[in-house]
């Protein structure tokens, strides 16, 4: 989604930019994979910390005052694949 310039990713999480306390935190729930990665529920889990965050109800993954989030999720097969992007906020 090029959330850093062309070539400075590797600057930019070295330099803690997408932490929960950085500029622009990503995953602040650590990721499908810390929830076993649910087929078909993929989507929902990551709207889920959306509204978990939204309502400041995250619990220790909780960002500081959060205005808007955003999910990408991919999924499907060859002949039939999904692909969504959502943006929420307050």
């Amino acid at each position: 989604m090029q959330f850093s310039p062309r070539g400075r990713v590797k600057e930019d999480i070295e330099a803690g930019r997408f932490n929960l306390d950085g500029a622009q935190p990503i995953q602040p729930d650590g990721g499908l994979k810390c929830f076993g990665h649910p087929i078909g529920a993929s989507g929902l889990r990551m709207m889920y910390e959306m509204y978990k965050q939204l309502q400041g109800k995250a619990d220790k993954r909780q960002l500081k005052d959060p205005k808007i989030g955003l999910t990408h999720n991919m999924g499907g097969f060859p002949s039939m694949n999904i692909v969504s992007v959502c943006i929420v906020g307050k």
